[in-house]
């Protein structure tokens, strides 16, 4: 299958930039030694593979064009192993366009009225760069819900049993596995994947009529190289009087966790004892927008503070899950003036956050602004708008955590065992 192709916008140059002169020799004679062609045309083969191997996406579909043998390094068996071992982890950022700022079933217009195929922006928080990718066999009526492992996972839009899509955007195969057994409308949906495992979770909005909802059910669907497999076999019942609203899930150390409204807290999801719980949430009577990231391993609540009746002022704040699993300590805090700055652009409209490794990206619905914060350099700053469109009127980006991958290894185990559940054509 032809991998999806990355688009670039192109980048303006405000101020001259000196190019070095091309010498007219046909031997080289740079006098920088690791740019000499009389080396690179030298090393072993196995050498330039490894650094072909280590280069972000982007970079290594351009390279497929300098030659026969590097464009078919993507269907050779040995680059892809040798792939594995050498590719840097990428913490990067994966956004969707969606219709409606209020609507909860997430449905691809665009993508519904041509049949199919849909887009995806990649953005690279290192380098502040934006990518648009292609992906032309999602099928229609379907929106991504997570993202794991190199994957996002695509789900059924109508209520009943959710079909459920994995697509790896980077290379545009797709996976389908087996429907949900228990009918929902919009439920939250959870997913891991490690080199060996995945683990997916679908959790309320059970549907007990035709004409009503309720938050009663959560099931699993685990698959390991072990040869262990649960395919929607486990269920357990939610805590009494949960509302979920979000959709969203992460997974932190063996366990999944998402959001509960009114009144604001934590539903803890624990995969090896199948039991769910509930962690009270920070200032819980003064959060709004709140969202949950991981963040280096944790499980970081991102929500805005908002005291009016205690003169203390409005701010945004991140708080650390601790490793009792039931307190919270603030670990960071946006400073003032920048978050006057972002409330005037947000407006109460609202907000949402997603991280990855040392990233947060706080993104303004209904507008094309978004914030970035660096834990490492402990840093804020403003993100360009996506050059793409998107996030602006009637249309704003949903983001994923994402780690772009040509390769993933639980797609083969996937293929073996999901392989009569296959019905979408490729």
């Amino acid at each position: 299958m032809e991998p999806s192709s990355f688009h670039t916008p192109p980048i303006t140059i405000p101020f001259p930039y000196p190019f070095p002169s091309i010498p007219t020799s046909p031997i080289c004679t740079s006098s920088r030694p690791w740019m000499d062609c009389r080396i690179w045309s030298r090393l072993p083969q196995r050498l330039v593979d490894r650094v072909v191997a280590s280069l972000p996406p982007p970079a290594f579909f351009r390279a497929r064009s300098v030659c026969k043998r590097w464009y078919g390094l993507i269907f050779s068996t040995a680059f892809i192993e040798l792939y594995l071992q050498v590719s840097p982890c990428r913490h990067w950022f994966i956004f969707f366009k969606q219709q409606g700022i209020k609507n909860c079933i997430y449905k691809n217009a665009a993508a519904a009225a041509s049949g199919g195929g849909g887009e995806a922006f990649l953005f690279d928080p290192e380098n502040l760069r934006w990518y648009r990718l292609g992906i032309p066999l999602i099928p229609a009526g379907v929106s991504p819900a997570s993202a794991s492992g190199g994957l996002v996972c695509f789900v059924s839009e109508e209520s009943g049993s959710k079909s459920i899509v994995l697509c790896n955007p980077v290379m545009g195969n797709l996976i389908q596995l087996p429907s949900t057994l228990r009918p929902r409308l919009c439920p939250s949906i959870g997913l891991t994947i490690s080199s060996s495992s995945i683990d997916l979770i679908f959790a309320g909005d059970d549907l007990i009529s035709p004409y009503a909802v309720k938050n009663l059910t959560s099931e699993s669907f685990h698959i390991d190289g072990g040869g262990f497999y649960s395919i929607w076999g486990t269920t357990a019942a939610l805590p009494r009087l949960c509302s979920l609203e979000s959709g969203r899930m992460i997974h932190v150390a063996g366990r999944f966790y998402c959001m509960n409204y009114s009144p604001f807290s934590v539903l803890a999801y624990d995969v090896v004892s199948n039991q769910w719980s509930k962690i009270q949430a920070p200032m819980r009577r003064f959060l709004r927008s709140p969202s949950l990231v991981e963040s280096r391993g944790k499980a970081v609540l991102v929500a805005a503070v908002e005291k009016s009746k205690l003169n203390v002022p409005k701010s945004l704040r991140l708080w650390a899950l601790q490793e009792c699993g039931a307190a919270w300590v603030e670990i960071e805090r946006m400073p003032q003036q920048l978050y006057n700055q972002f409330a005037e652009v947000e407006w109460g409209r609202g907000f949402d956050a997603v991280a990855h490794g040392d990233y947060v990206v706080v993104v303004i619905k209904g507008s094309e602004r978004a914030l970035l914060f660096d834990f490492g350099g402990k840093r804020w700053s403003w993100i360009c708008p996506c050059p793409y469109g998107g996030g602006g009127g009637e249309e704003e980006l949903r983001g994923f955590a994402y780690e772009p991958r040509l390769a993933v290894p639980i797609t083969g185990l996937l293929e073996q065992l999901t392989l009569p559940f296959n019905s979408f054509a490729a």
